[in-house]
């Protein structure tokens, strides 16, 4: 028996009903904010995504050759092809450029929990505005869209700025491995790799900004930096709009990919895998031909927001099964397309049952059964039943429309 491929899942339709409620509510949230969607395509070139990552990116990637002998590959992340899409169609647009997608991305990753080598990202993108309130503004869409779906997460908020300057004075390899140490918290190996290279100097300043919970707190470590204003109306804004978050200055992103702010939200029931949502400033577009436009985005981890929410009891509107006599099959069939006619959720028995047997099947999955016999046939009358109680009466086919509606959502 064939099996699906190893990282990808199938959604039944309970699973698909939570994640287009969920999709939804974060589409009307995004909407309010003036944000329209974009879509991307689902392969691009690969030097789309080695031009700023490396070659030893196409390990994590699907990659292939296409017909014309072309190097394609399926989009393991979308910041970047919305960035291609906006040096291809974009420029000439007003700035700054609303932008949202939804989307499904594809890594070569080991698979588990809340990690699969299919997944989907809900991002934003803001481009061609370079002001802090361009920045609290993508902070604050984040966790109204995280919000808008009940999830509770901790959202953390920083500025690379900070680390960069107490940074600046040590090679580019020797700094990923700082921050890749202070990511993890892990300051005894952040003491070893000091000492190592002779910076010890760097340990209690690196140590006490991460410790940071206010602005003023980091300029006393790293002294004055061009970035101060722009940092505190940043935090200032962000406090202004009563937005939940903790300052973390210790937030490392990438040092040679984001530029400034950066931010990232957890949700504390996933255990390791618990980021939900990622984002900062970042400048893609002059890597790729454009002009060298600001940027500010963030994705949202979409399969982990749904294992964070977990297997809520999704609201639905009524069933009712269409149930027939043998020889009225036109008139069920009839009836059930006036029930969609008017609102109803209508299905109709496709097999050979009887009656008897037509409601034990009904009686698993549908709300009411709308029955047609002979004396209904000829008198254009219904017998509605409903499967919970067991009352069931007999009366015309608009009574049974509005008896059905004024149950509600089951």
């Amino acid at each position: 028996m064939l099996q699906k491929p190893r990282g990808t899942r199938d959604f039944l339709p309970d699973e698909m009903a939570r994640r287009r409620a969920a999709e939804a509510k974060m589409r009307e949230a995004v909407a309010r904010w003036g944000y329209g969607e974009v879509c991307t395509p689902t392969f691009e070139d690969v030097e789309l995504f080695t031009i700023r990552s490396g070659e030893n990116i196409k390990k994590e990637m699907y990659t292939f050759e296409d017909k014309g002998n072309r190097q394609m590959t399926l989009r393991p992340e979308v910041t970047a092809s919305v960035a291609r899409m906006y040096v291809n169609e974009g420029r000439s647009l007003p700035k700054p450029l609303r932008w949202f997608y939804v989307a499904d991305c594809f890594r070569y990753e080991r698979p588990q929990k809340g990690r699969y080598r299919q997944f989907w990202q809900f991002g934003v993108e803001l481009i061609g505005a370079d002001s802090a309130s361009a920045d609290a503004e993508v902070v604050m869409v984040a966790d109204d869209l995280l919000r808008s779906v009940g999830l509770e997460y901790d959202l953390k908020v920083g500025f690379l700025a900070p680390m960069k300057h107490l940074l600046s004075g040590i090679e580019p390899g020797l700094q990923r491995q700082v921050m890749g140490l202070l990511d993890k918290r892990d300051f005894e190996g952040l003491a070893g790799c000091l000492q190592t290279c002779g910076q010890d100097e760097l340990e209690d300043a690196l140590t006490g900004l991460v410790s940071c919970r206010a602005p003023e707190e980091a300029f006393e470590i790293c002294g004055e930096i061009p970035e101060k204003t722009r940092i505190e109306e940043i935090f200032s804004i962000l406090d202004g709009s009563e937005t939940e978050y903790t300052l973390n200055f210790g937030i490392v992103r990438g040092l040679d990919y984001y530029t400034g702010m950066v931010f990232e939200g957890f949700a504390p029931n996933l255990g390791a895998e618990s980021q939900v949502v990622g984002g900062g400033n970042y400048r893609l577009a002059k890597l790729f031909g454009g002009d060298d436009a600001a940027s500010c985005g963030f994705a949202i981890g979409f399969d982990r927001v749904m294992v964070s929410l977990g297997e809520t009891p999704m609201p639905r509107p009524p069933l009712v099964a269409v149930l027939s006599q043998p020889g009225l099959l036109a008139v069920a069939f009839r009836t059930a397309r006036a029930l969609r006619a008017a609102g109803v959720t209508a299905e109709l028995n496709l097999l050979d049952r009887g009656i008897g047997a037509q409601l034990s099947h009904a009686a698993k999955t549908a709300d009411f059964a709308c029955i047609i016999g002979q004396r209904e046939s000829e008198a254009g009358t219904v017998t509605l039943k409903d499967l919970h109680t067991g009352e069931q009466r007999e009366m015309s086919l608009s009574e049974a429309v509005a008896g059905v509606k004024a149950v509600g959502d089951r």
